[in-house]
């Protein structure tokens, strides 16, 4: 049976300002929604630091429980699809925006929004790929779907020491690629190196100040992370019929960039969306990063912590501090 009450990290607002704190709530607190799931493990994404932070573009109703993640065993279930005892996950969707999320000991959701866990995957496994990796693993699967191969030359990853960065690294050389990752971080380098990096290179070498349409043609693919200038640079960089996967704007959301590589490269910008990502997507997803896509320092990204410590964790997560992936236990 459910406990009558749970652990959870609960985010209020009082004028202006907003107070995270740990505290008590019961089951009759949570949304309405067909499973109601005990909660092994959920994570900390950027987009939950926002949250925990009330930045509106992310939560507008409060008092909120964030956590876009959640792994977990279904303890109630109305409908036919879903058992107590089944292990799933969620990500993305509504959870922990504007819908409590993972950072609780339960969470309710409605049961489109969950994957039944492949069987030889845990389910703190699945919060170490969390958001990060069902979006690392679309970026992959965009590569490949438009023709990049390992054959087909190097592939560049930036922000490669945050979560989507880092897998987007192990998976790309657990299948062969040739991976060259960019960070700003040189302390980063070792472990980049462990999930399968042949090259590592800087900001500075991705960002090009120049009006220049195109530069030389280096990278036969890319995931990008960052936005801003430095997915203009590499829009500019890539080979002919190149592509790049792009899924963050933490550098900025305008493209510097002209219309050459499309027209004279033929080069191809596949936006990945992970929020909405479709369900026979995630499902064959889940399954490849258990098994043929693990990349090779999986453990090595975990910071494992407990809902206490969030708030220093929101607060690294923020400033860019934070390499790998944070994993939560749900207890006080």
């Amino acid at each position: 049976m459910p406990a009558d009450s749970f652990a959870c990290y609960l985010v209020t607002k009082e004028g202006s300002s907003f107070r995270g704190e740990v505290t008590t709530r019961g089951l009759a607190d949570l949304p309405a929604g067909e499973l109601l799931v005990r909660v092994d493990y959920s994570s900390l994404n950027f987009k939950d630091a926002l949250s925990a932070t009330g930045n509106p573009a992310v939560t507008r109703k409060f008092p909120h429980v964030p956590g876009i993640d959640a792994a977990g065993v279904v303890e109630q279930s109305d409908v036919s699809e879903y058992r107590p005892g089944d292990r799933i996950v969620v990500t993305g969707f509504d959870q922990g925006q504007n819908t409590w999320g993972g950072m609780a000991g339960y969470v309710r959701v409605p049961a489109r929004w969950a994957v039944r866990l492949p069987d030889n995957l845990s389910t703190r496994d699945a919060m170490l790929y969390g958001t990060a990796g069902l979006t690392a693993a679309q970026c992959v699967e965009a590569l490949a779907a438009r023709g990049v191969t390992p054959e087909s030359g190097e592939v560049v990853v930036t922000g490669a020491s945050g979560g989507v960065g880092s897998l987007a690294v192990g998976i790309l050389a657990k299948l062969g690629y040739n991976v060259a990752a960019v960070s700003g971080k040189p302390e980063a380098g070792e472990l980049l190196k462990r999930l399968g990096a042949r090259t590592l290179l800087t900001r500075a070498d991705v960002v090009d100040e120049s009006t220049k349409p195109l530069l030389t043609a280096r990278f036969a693919g890319a995931v990008d992370t960052v936005g801003g200038k430095t997915l203009g640079t590499v829009l500019r960089s890539l080979q002919r019929a190149g592509v790049c996967a792009a899924c963050g704007l933490v550098g900025g959301v305008e493209i510097p960039i002209t219309v050459m590589p499309f027209i004279l490269r033929g080069v191809d910008l596949a936006g990945i969306d992970s929020v909405e990502c479709p369900m026979p997507q995630r499902v064959r997803i889940w399954n490849n990063l258990a098994d043929a896509w693990r990349p090779a320092a999986l453990e090595e990204l975990a910071h494992e912590i407990t809902l206490r410590e969030v708030p220093r964790m929101v607060e690294k997560i923020l400033q860019g501090g934070i390499m790998g992936r944070v994993i939560i236990r749900p207890e006080a």
